[in-house]
């Protein structure tokens, strides 16, 4: 902890060019200081974790000196809570939705690079669900779900053998259809890095009735 007080003491006696353009530019807020040692491009997705805290800036756009500290600065974790947490019916899915989701987002990057490893995959917004079926043959208020899809919108860290770390977002859809068939039942899954979730959406309307016609896993 000395070793990081010094460090900023050095800061605020020297503030480095960037962090000056950075105050100058958020007069009355605040700037953050992100460890990079947490993420791929810093440009691109910050997890939480990976900011160490943030410079207090005046009204001036000066920096006032005060750093307050994240307390949940840390290697960053996986978050599938605005899954989990949604309360919309996963069973179709699997007993662990988030491992699911988790593990198939895993292994299509597997397949795209051998060897690649997830260090962390955050949901970031609330997931957009489609569900079709037919009326229940003994009670018409009841209905017999056929098939069920899911996508939702991510940003993950990955890294492979002779690759540097790279952060990654998209959106991860998955359908299964059948559900109503044991034995027959089928999935497949999307990762589009880059999609929009409202577009993902609109895909899954018609992805939902193209399983069984198209082979294997896409990605794009």
């Amino acid at each position: 902890m000395g070793d990081i007080s010094a460090e900023r003491r050095r800061i605020l006696q020297s503030p480095p060019p960037e962090l000056v353009a950075e105050a100058a530019a958020n007069p009355g807020g605040s700037v953050a200081v992100i460890d990079p040692a947490f993420i791929g491009d810093p440009n691109g997705y910050v997890p939480g974790e990976a900011v160490q805290g943030v410079w207090v800036v005046g009204e001036d756009g000066k920096l006032t000196g005060e750093f307050v500290e994240n307390p949940n600065y840390g290697p960053p974790k996986d978050d599938f809570a605005k899954l989990t947490g949604s309360g919309h019916w996963l069973g179709w899915l699997a007993d662990q939705p988030a491992a699911a989701v988790r593990d198939s987002i895993a292994g299509i990057l597997d397949e795209q690079v051998a060897g690649a490893v997830v260090e962390w995959i955050k949901i970031l917004d609330d997931p957009r669900y489609l569900t079709g079926g037919r009326p229940h043959p003994a009670d018409p208020d009841r209905m017999t779900v056929t098939r069920a899809g899911l996508a939702v919108s991510f940003a993950l860290s990955v890294t492979s053998p002779g690759h540097p770390r790279e952060t990654l977002q998209g959106v991860f859809t998955r359908v299964a259809v059948g559900l109503d068939q044991p034995g027959h039942r089928k999935d497949r899954v999307w990762l589009d890095l880059r999609a929009d979730l409202d577009w993902a959406e609109t895909e899954l309307r018609e992805r939902i009735y193209r399983v069984g016609h198209t082979p294997g896993p896409g990605t794009s």
